[in-house]
């Protein structure tokens, strides 16, 4: 439910920026589940251990912080030059 919950404070960071919605289609693509259509929700949404494991180690604590919408879009502009660098974002 908290993967669900961030995605209501990314979309809103995400809707001005569709610079980056490329980088996060790829993005989502590679952080969800192999087959996650056949999960409910059928969303692309990385695995509850995984969220909680990158969430501790962006904020700290119990992994059950829900990352700001500034965060991701920073998140996504640093993936795009970095895999803009190596040429790996295709």
């Amino acid at each position: 439910m908290r993967r669900l919950r961030a995605l209501a404070h990314v979309g809103p960071a995400l809707a001005g920026r569709p610079d980056l919605w490329p980088v996060a289609a790829v993005m989502a693509a590679r952080l969800a589940p192999q087959r996650w259509w056949r999960r409910w929700p059928p969303l692309p949404v990385p695995d509850a251990s995984y969220w909680r494991f990158r969430m501790t180690t962006a904020y700290g604590g119990s992994g059950d912080a829900t990352p700001a919408g500034k965060d991701v879009v920073e998140y996504l502009e640093w993936c795009r030059e970095t895999h803009r660098a190596s040429g790996r974002l295709r």
